[in-house]
């Protein structure tokens, strides 16, 4: 049985190259990483395939100003960088690509909820229940399951403790926030026909 031969160790250093090749050719790696990954990838990530000391921050904002111009762009979200497409080409992507389960389909009710989750997590559904006045289906909840917008967060140390729930990572990648100190100021919500302040979370 042939095997296969053992990957190259990586050169990070890249020292008989000139200063301006070598960092063009760690420029092209970030992006090759970017391009590969299908989450966001931190900064000690990334220092993994430059060299020792080489600045992540101004290597990715050199790869940003190379893909000025360009569809897609190098965007700052969940606590790391991925590659996504611009805005601009959303349109165009939804009229002829298959993108599937990247759709988010959710209706306003359902991103109320969500938001409400955000700005009060870890929340139980008593606690979506006393913000909106009503019960919150289970349907609804499976729903931001399903799309991996949230998550099950903490129980209280008790026998019978209701579930929580908290966003994830996802949730941050589809609304481009680096994290949740990103969120809008409620009252941006509210002005956008968005309560998420009635009552008490719990």
């Amino acid at each position: 049985m042939v095997r296969n031969p053992p990957e190259p160790e990586l050169d990070r250093e890249l020292p008989d190259l000139p200063p301006d090749l070598r960092w063009r050719e760690w420029i092209r790696r970030i992006e090759a990483v970017l391009f590969s990954s299908a989450s966001p990838v931190p900064r000690d990530e990334l220092a993994r395939v430059v060299g020792q000391g080489a600045s992540v921050d101004l290597l990715v904002e050199d790869l940003a100003v190379d893909l000025g111009g360009r569809a897609f762009e190098v965007a700052k979200v969940a606590g790391g960088w991925m590659m996504r497409t611009r805005s601009a080409y959303a349109p165009a992507i939804r009229a002829a690509a298959d993108v599937g389960e990247q759709l988010l389909d959710l209706n306003e009710f359902d991103v109320a909820v969500l938001a409400a989750i955000a700005y009060h997590q870890p929340i139980t559904r008593d606690g979506l229940k006393n913000i909106f006045g009503k019960e919150i289906s289970r349907d609804l909840i499976g729903r931001l399951h399903a799309r991996d917008l949230i998550g099950t967060g903490p129980r209280l140390p008790q026998r019978g403790a209701p579930y929580t729930f908290v966003t994830t990572e996802q949730f941050l990648i589809a609304f481009d926030l680096e994290s949740l100190r990103d969120l809008p100021d409620k009252e941006q919500l509210s002005d956008a026909g968005l309560s998420v302040d009635n009552g008490e979370a719990g």
